[in-house]
């Protein structure tokens, strides 16, 4: 066959096929292309995660602006409508609190295991 243009109608001429199978080609291609990245169930799930991890963060940073927010308005609250004596004693079973941490938890933990057993004891009857 030569490069000359058609004489029949319905014949391609060889340049005419090469550009057919050369868009073929790119066609077969992108399709191939396109199968691969939805076969890929690993990346697929990397890229959810991502997203999901995202909007986590976001979602979290939202929430904890809002908690902060209330925290400080519910304490704003309870000081000005808390009498200035009880205010001081308050302060001062925190400091004191914060000075006997760890009998206070040690305390804590066991009225939280007699509370347990005590419970436990009466389910049993």
């Amino acid at each position: 066959m030569t490069n000359e243009p058609r004489t029949d109608i319905g014949t391609p001429t060889p340049d005419e096929l090469r550009e057919q199978v050369e868009r073929t080609r790119d066609e077969l291609g992108q399709t191939i292309e396109a199968l691969a990245d939805k076969a890929d169930i690993k990346a697929q799930a990397r890229e959810k995660t991502a997203a999901m991890k995202e909007q986590v963060a976001a979602t979290a940073g939202v929430v904890a602006d809002q908690i902060r927010t209330k925290t400080r308005y519910a304490a704003q609250l309870v000081k000005d409508t808390t009498p200035e004596p009880v205010l001081d004693q308050a302060g001062r079973a925190a400091s004191v609190a914060r000075t006997h941490r760890k009998p206070l938890l040690v305390a804590g933990g066991a009225a939280l295991i007699v509370l347990l057993l005590v419970r436990r004891s009466r389910r049993s009857r």
